[in-house]
């Protein structure tokens, strides 16, 4: 997610040729008098060596639910994808999902039972994945998934995990020019930044997102690192904004929060001239009573939205509808990307491990990736083999905005800004 000038939040109908194309296929069949399904059935695929389980750690319950539910089925699909087309070197691949239900305890236990049921590697989509890592570095099983939880993607002895969004992580936490200049684009002069406490890459956001918004020239009047997770009542918070002259905000916080936050200004008569929120961009918002509140504000997206399909989101969105029943129309969520791209980033390194992956096999693989974007999902190509320990000297995201006609591309192509020199958004810098 795009980490305000700094890391990531929170830690969020294109492609649809295919689509049109099945529908014409099956109405041509129809008029023919051809039953759907007709012709040779597709036979299934011979497994020759052993299945290898690959665990998904989320939370599907809890606190965290509404923002990451759904992520199983971008890890489904992607294994289900990969299976019918004979797994990885004859050998399938099994899932195993285990839920964290948002409790930093159960997480770290989560992690333990994915060790103890010996699988070959480990997707994290949650943000509290920092509660566990330690137990799968010590077994030495590498980790894919969404580095947006805190700097123990880049941090020693932690060469086992690759973020399949970002990389790796700075242990400096440089802030980038992009949020700021983006804000300051639409006319924002004073800042209002939010973030979860608990959260190290959501506090890390809200403070990068100042030192960008201080760069592009404009004023900071609210960084607040001390939010409550879950809390829905904003309304102190609005009433010192509008003191402060706040008419720019960034939010890394979870739907529910960051919309809460929104209807909060709006209720407290401020008008906001640029509204940045690094999750949100969902197709069912446009149908909640809060949409009301969100329009005129802007969402971005660290992953190649569907509404600009290319062949990465062709086969993510085909994969969706076969495997998991998702409509086209339901465009892939940001926990459904995540999944969907720590699943292919581990299978990437299984095919290079060769015949017989272990631990170590797959580690050395994906560290001999130089150039990866998820079939174009992601908008910069990731070198695994230098990465670690720090941030992408580019960071670019999508940005989607919220209008009377629903979700409208502000432009087709991803916004970018460099790291600032010198900047660190950690803990009193």
């Amino acid at each position: 997610m795009w980490r305000g000038g700094s890391r990531r939040g929170v830690r969020g109908g294109r492609g649809f040729e295919r689509g049109a194309r099945l529908v014409l296929l099956g109405a041509l069949l129809a008029a023919l008098g051809v039953p759907l399904g007709a012709g040779p059935a597709a036979s299934a695929p011979t497994f020759t060596r052993p299945p290898l389980t690959i665990a998904m750690i989320g939370e599907t319950t809890g606190l965290g639910a509404p923002l990451f539910q759904n992520s199983p089925e971008g890890f489904l699909a992607r294994i289900d994808l990969q299976n019918a087309r004979g797994g990885v070197d004859g050998h399938e691949l099994v899932p195993l999902i285990i839920n964290d239900q948002t409790n930093p305890t159960t997480d770290a236990t989560a992690v333990q039972e994915a060790v103890s049921r010996g699988v070959i590697g480990i997707v994290a989509d949650t943000p509290l994945f920092y509660a566990g890592y330690k137990y799968a570095t010590a077994a030495g099983i590498p980790v894919t998934g969404g580095g947006f939880d805190g700097p123990e993607w880049g941090e020693r002895p932690n060469t086992n995990m690759f973020a399949s969004d970002v990389g790796s992580w700075d242990p400096r936490f440089p802030a980038y020019t992009s949020t700021g200049a983006f804000l300051r684009s639409l006319g924002g002069t004073v800042l209002g930044t939010y973030g979860i406490g608990i959260s190290p890459s959501s506090t890390d956001g809200a403070r990068g997102a100042a030192l960008s918004f201080q760069r592009a020239g404009g004023k900071v009047g609210v960084v607040d690192t001390t939010v409550p997770f879950g809390t829905v009542d904003f309304t102190t918070e609005a009433l010192l904004a509008r003191q402060k002259g706040v008419n720019a905000v960034w939010a890394g916080m979870g739907n529910n929060q960051n919309f809460a936050l929104a209807t909060a200004f709006k209720q407290a008569g401020i008008r906001l001239k640029a509204v940045l929120f690094p999750t949100g961009y969902e197709e069912d918002i446009v149908h909640q009573p809060v949409w009301q509140d969100l329009l005129g504000d802007d969402f971005s997206s660290e992953f190649r939205p569907t509404a600009i399909p290319d062949a990465g989101t062709r086969q993510m969105v085909a994969a969706l509808r076969k495997y998991q029943k998702r409509s086209p129309s339901n465009f892939p969520t940001y926990d459904v990307y995540e999944s969907w791209l720590g699943a292919d980033l581990l299978i990437k390194g299984l095919e290079h491990a060769g015949p017989t992956p272990t631990h170590a096999r797959v580690i050395t693989a994906l560290r001999d990736i130089t150039s990866y974007n998820g079939n174009g999902l992601l908008p910069v190509p990731i070198d695994y083999s230098t990465i670690f320990g720090h941030d992408l000297p580019k960071q670019c995201s999508w940005i989607m905005r919220a209008t009377k006609k629903g979700w409208v591309a502000v432009s087709t192509r991803p916004y970018c800004g460099t790291i600032i020199p010198e900047s660190s958004t950690t803990s009193g810098s």
